[in-house]
């Protein structure tokens, strides 16, 4: 089995993962709310707390959010 890359931390690679993470999980998850916070701000506290909540995502959640924010 192929082990996705971990999320990105620049500013408009977490925009595209914000936006994937939108269509797959929905505007008001946890998730998805940490890692637009993470984009708009840029600190250092935000991303970490977003990168934390994408590695609680399942798995199959995780790859396709990756998948789509790299198409």
């Amino acid at each position: 089995m192929i082990t996705p890359p971990p999320p990105p931390d620049s500013g408009p690679a977490v925009e595209r993962l914000a936006k994937a993470l939108n269509f797959i999980c929905g505007a008001n998850h946890p998730a998805t709310v940490a890692a637009r916070k993470a984009a708009t701000s840029g600190a250092a506290d935000d991303a970490s707390k977003a990168r934390k909540l994408f590695e609680k995502l399942k798995p199959s959640l995780r790859q396709a959010a990756l998948v789509m924010m790299e198409a």
